[in-house]
């Protein structure tokens, strides 16, 4: 046996010279593997320059010294790159999106929180959006809220002043003005904490709408966060 089982960690052979070169071969792969946090799973091309131990997923199309390592992990070390196949139940934060994900066995499914031997699962998800707020009396975002999706409550932050006559706002969707929040404040760093007293489900994408208070909107970006679950489906 020459290495192990779970993440490939090189095994020190008998008799074998320079042992240091494998202690320090396996202590660098168990530093990017445990507690694994990925880049990011999207990025085909290798960077040009990569801190030692840090991690991305190797996503299908990738090229150079990523060519034909789809779906492995790559390892920046020594300058190089050491690939491991990850396994299923294996859990990482991937940066670039903010997101936790598990293994499946073939690729990282964001959110599960569980996962059954076909796949299905519960997924406890975020959608986030920086708005810049349209001149009127009301401003709708893009749709942040996906289909099937069981909204528990949305999250908000002025990042820059709300600007206009409107002595307030609040926050809801198309039909439910306000089911978030009103009242809310204009200068940057205000907050809404929007949870809804019963989760609701939306069986088609929705977006947000930002009602001004007292006057109309001129200008400013609230950050907003829609937290929800999704349920996923058994694979074939």
């Amino acid at each position: 046996m020459t290495s192990t089982t779970q993440l490939g960690l090189p095994l020190i052979q008998p008799a074998q010279a320079q042992k240091h070169v494998t202690v320090n071969e396996a202590l660098a792969l168990l530093d990017g593997m445990v507690q694994l946090t990925l880049v990011s799973r999207s990025v085909a091309v290798p960077p040009a320059t990569a801190s030692d131990g840090s991690v991305w997923a190797v996503p299908i199309g990738a090229v150079n010294d990523w060519s034909g390592q789809e779906g492995k992990l790559a390892l920046a070390a020594n300058g190089g790159w050491v690939f491991v196949t990850p396994r299923r139940g294996w859990r990482a934060l991937i940066l670039d999106e903010g997101a936790l994900a598990i293994h499946d066995g073939a690729i990282w499914r964001e959110g599960m929180a569980t996962l059954s031997p076909y796949n299905a699962g519960l997924a406890i998800q975020v959608s986030e959006v920086d708005h810049v707020l349209a001149p009127g009396p009301v401003s709708t975002t893009a749709l942040v809220i996906p289909a099937n999706a069981v909204v528990f409550g949305v999250t908000a932050r002025v990042v820059a002043d709300i600007t206009g006559t409107l002595t307030g706002w609040a926050l809801g969707n198309p039909g439910a003005a306000g089911r978030f929040g009103t009242g809310l404040g204009l200068a940057a760093g205000s907050w809404a904490r929007g949870v809804l007293g019963q989760p609701t489900a939306f069986y088609a994408p929705e977006a947000l709408q930002l009602d001004a208070e007292g006057g109309d909107f001129a200008a400013g970006t609230v950050r907003l966060a829609v937290h929800f679950l999704e349920l996923t489906l058994p694979d074939q």
